[in-house]
């Protein structure tokens, strides 16, 4: 291992890997670093690996994990947002925060951030993507947790 951040400065624990490249794959890469701005190949690479790795840990189901739920709904669909709110309700352990945008007269917006095993946040949304008058949804998780927003009581 060493610590390098590609100046003088020392500043991270780094490990240097060897990755080959068919040259079409490498010049696909290049070009997603240019276009999105990123340091170098490394980093792109460093986010791809960090992703991948997510959804292996997403895929296991036990792993305590981050991050948020998006709805689009009618939200015109009679008792549809009670609805949404219950399960919000019931899995309170889980449900960090919600917010809703109003996008058009009919269609809500709503993003939820979650925290808790993969698995029953996958059974979370699955639950309010079978709801009637739910156009679309998507889970992103993360490999992250959040610190408790309360400190443990003393004593």
């Amino acid at each position: 291992m060493t610590m390098t951040n590609g100046s003088d400065k020392v500043s991270s624990l780094v490990s240097r890997i060897s990755v080959s490249l068919p040259p079409d794959l490498l010049a696909e890469l290049d070009g997603m670093v240019e276009s999105r701005g990123y340091g170098s190949r490394s980093q792109a690479i460093g986010e791809m690996v960090n992703y991948q790795l997510a959804e292996h840990k997403r895929s296991l189901g036990n792993e305590v994990m981050a991050g948020t739920l998006t709805l689009l709904y009618n939200r015109a669909t009679r008792g549809l947002q009670a609805r949404v709110a219950d399960i919000q309700y019931h899995h309170v352990a889980e449900v960090i925060s919600s917010l809703h945008v109003h996008l058009t007269e009919d269609q809500m917006l709503e993003v939820i951030l979650v925290q808790g095993p993969a698995a029953k946040l996958q059974a979370i949304t699955h639950e309010m993507l079978a709801l009637r008058g739910v156009i679309t949804g998507r889970l992103q998780l993360l490999a992250a947790v959040i610190p408790p927003l309360h400190a443990p009581a003393a004593g």
